[in-house]
């Protein structure tokens, strides 16, 4: 894992929370992304280095509905840059981990990803994301 990709926050109104975190980081989001396959909206902020990916459900259902449901907004996943993800989810495979696809996935901000379950990770979830060259 090369460095901290992004900190995904779930949120119930996305058009809210992006003029709470305009405020809060002092700048504009680069992109907004609707992801059918996980059934949210995507926007993202970049600070530096750092990227933070808020995700608001497109209908009741998907993991950040579910999220959201169980915990209310915040929070939702690290994600992690990678080289190779199919060479990263071989890695943590071997080592115990759970992952929740057998295969990457495209994602947001022209990535493919994949998740690791929370409970193989301290109640963390996290997300390998390699850049689609």
């Amino acid at each position: 894992m090369n460095k901290i990709e992004h900190i995904g926050i779930a949120v119930k109104d996305l058009e809210e929370s992006s003029l709470l975190y305009r405020k809060l980081l002092g700048c504009e989001s680069y992109k907004t992304e609707v992801v059918d396959t996980e059934k949210v909206v995507t926007e993202f902020f970049k600070i530096g280095e750092s990227k933070i990916e808020l995700l608001q459900a497109i209908s009741g259902q998907g993991p950040i509905a579910s999220f959201i449901e169980k915990r209310g907004e915040g929070i939702h996943h690290i994600a992690f840059a990678v080289e190779d993800i199919i060479e990263e989810m071989a890695r943590l495979r071997a080592d115990g981990f759970q992952l929740l696809s057998d295969e990457p996935k495209k994602g947001a901000d022209n990535k493919m990803v994949c998740f690791i379950h929370p409970k193989t990770t301290g109640g963390v979830l996290i997300e390998l994301c390699q850049e689609i060259k």
